[in-house]
C-alpha cells in the first residue's frame, strides 16, 4: 500500500517521469470546499493508502494551509505530513513528482516523507523576469529595482539553493548543478529563448521539458512576466541512492522510520543524546 503523495492544484500535479511514477493526489480549492467534504475526500486517501504526504507551495493562499492543519487536527491523526518546501511553484512540482516516483519503491511513510526535504537540496529553481520591483522572495539590491523600471529589462533569477540575480545582458550568467540534471520550463508573459537556448547549454542539462506555468508562480515571483525553470534528478535509481544514502532513525513517538531529527508526521524531535558518562564522573 504505497504512500499517496498529494498536492494542492492540478497545475502542481506534473506528468510521469517514468512508468513507475504514481499518480499525485489532488487536494484542490481546499479553502473554497466546505469542511466536511475536504475531511471525507482525506479520509478516503487514508483508508486507501495509509499515510498522506501533502506538498504546497508557500504561495498558496493562507486559507490553504489553515484548512490543511484543521483537518489534520480535526481527524487526530499522526498519519499526515505537510510539506511546504523552500522553493518556488515549479519546484515544488518538481519535488512532488520526485516524491511520486519514490513512492513506488520499498521506502516507508516516514523515510519517503523526510526525503522531501533531503531531494530539496538538489533542486536548482529560478526564472526569468520582466521586473523584480515586486520580488521580495531573494534580495534585491536598489540598482536592480531602479533598472527593472527600464522598458525591456529582464533579470535572471535563482531563488535555490542560493540566491542569485543578474541583469539580463549579454553575457550573463547563473551558476548552476554540479551534477548532470534535466531541465524543466513554464513561460508566464514573457517572450525569450535565453532559458532554452544559453541557460540550459550552460547547465549542461540532458534533457529539456516544458509545462504549464503554475498559477502561484506569478505570486511567488511578483510579476506575471517570467518564464520558470527548475532543473532536478529525473532518474528514479539515482533518487532512490541518494535516500537509501543517509542514516535512518525510529521516531521515539509514533515508531517509523525517519531520516533526519524530527518525525514530519508526529512532528517530535529527536531526544538529546545522555550526556557522557565519562565526562560526568571526571568533572565530579
Amino acid at each position: 500500500m504505497p504512500t499517496a503523495i498529494a498536492v494542492t492544484s492540478a497545475d502542481l500535479a506534473l506528468p510521469p517521469q517514468d512508468e513507475r511514477t504514481l499518480p499525485a493526489v489532488v487536494l484542490k480549492d481546499l479553502d473554497r470546499r466546505p469542511l466536511e467534504q475536504v475531511l471525507a475526500e482525506v479520509t478516503a486517501v487514508l483508508e486507501a493508502h495509509g499515510h498522506l504526504v501533502v506538498v504546497h507551495s508557500a504561495a498558496a493562499p493562507a486559507a490553504v494551509e489553515r484548512r490543511l492543519r484543521t483537518v489534520r487536527s480535526l481527524l487526530e491523526t499522526d498519519r499526515i505530513a505537510l510539506l511546504t518546501p523552500e522553493l518556488p511553484p515549479l519546484g515544488v512540482a518538481v519535488l512532488a513528482r520526485q516524491l511520486r516516483q519514490l513512492a513506488s519503491c520499498d521506502l516507508g511513510p516516514g523515510v519517503l516523507a523526510s526525503a522531501g526535504r533531503l531531494l530539496t537540496h538538489y533542486i536548482h529553481a529560478g526564472a526569468l523576469l520582466g521586473s523584480v520591483a515586486r520580488l521580495d522572495r531573494i534580495p534585491v539590491d536598489l540598482k536592480a529595482h531602479a533598472k527593472s523600471w527600464l522598458p525591456g529589462s529582464q533579470f535572471a533569477v535563482v531563488a535555490h539553493p542560493q540566491p542569485q540575480l543578474v541583469r539580463l545582458v549579454p553575457g550573463a550568467s547563473l551558476t548552476g548543478p554540479e551534477f548532470a540534471t534535466w531541465m524543466l520550463t513554464a513561460k508566464g508573459q514573457l517572450q525569450s529563448d535565453w532559458v532554452t537556448g544559453t541557460l540550459g547549454p550552460s547547465w549542461k542539462v540532458q534533457g529539456l521539458r516544458e509545462t504549464a506555468l503554475p498559477a502561484e508562480s506569478a505570486a511567488w515571483w511578483g510579476t506575471g512576466k517570467l518564464i520558470e525553470f527548475c532543473s532536478y534528478l529525473p532518474d528514479l535509481s539515482v533518487l532512490y541512492q541518494l535516500v537509501g544514502s543517509v542514516r535512518r532513525g525510529v521516531c521515539h513517538w509514533c515508531g517509523i522510520d525517519v531520516i533526519g531529527d524530527r518525525c514530519v508526521f508526529c512532528s517530535a524531535t529527536a531526544p538529546a543524546p545522555p550526556p557522557d558518562r565519562h565526562h560526568q564522573l571526571t568533572a565530579g
